[in-house]
């Protein structure tokens, strides 16, 4: 290398400088470790952001879509808050109300007879417009409004005249 250098430079050069041409070992040496280390690191931010959705993995799957949409906004508002949040969020252990509801539901479908899984009977859309089979619809945009007899309804009975009520029993009312 001494024979390439030019004749006022020093001929003492450390090791790492390269002749003109030849491939730089030092630079190359540097890129990979660069690269490793921005890749370990980044590697390390993303465990670090994901924390949250994976200590809200093991829970139930509502708390967790919630942890993961706050670790999401967080990625792309850059507010820390709602990593915050969803870390918080993860930590807290959410009581369940699903499994007891169901198993309610279950209980309440054996009582009426559905079979687990069927889907129930649908009630009709509108009750008042529901016809049972045999009988006339009735006429819903005319309604009756015709006005019960009072005068007959209060009339008194003589006495002796035939007073069966509901029972069918004469004198029971």
């Amino acid at each position: 290398m001494s024979e390439l250098l030019h004749p006022n430079a020093p001929h003492d050069l450390p090791s790492f400088i390269t002749a003109p041409g030849d491939t730089d070992v030092l630079m190359v040496v540097v890129g990979v470790i660069l690269l490793g280390t921005v890749l370990a690191v980044g590697n390390i931010y993303l465990r670090l952001h994901t924390l949250p959705e994976r200590m809200a993995h093991r829970s139930q799957k509502l708390q967790f879509e919630i942890v993961a949409v706050l670790g999401l906004l967080a990625l792309f508002t850059h507010m820390h808050v709602f990593w915050v949040a969803g870390l918080l969020l993860a930590m807290i252990d959410l009581p369940d109300f699903s499994t007891p509801l169901r198993s309610i539901a279950g209980s309440v479908a054996a009582i009426a007879g559905v079979q687990p899984g069927a889907e129930a009977p649908r009630p009709p859309h509108d009750i008042a417009t529901a016809v049972a089979p045999g009988l006339a619809k009735p006429d819903l945009a005319k309604p009756d409004l015709a006005k019960p007899d009072l005068a007959k309804a209060s009339d008194k009975k003589e006495p002796g005249e035939d007073d069966a009520g509901a029972s069918g029993l004469p004198g029971h009312a």
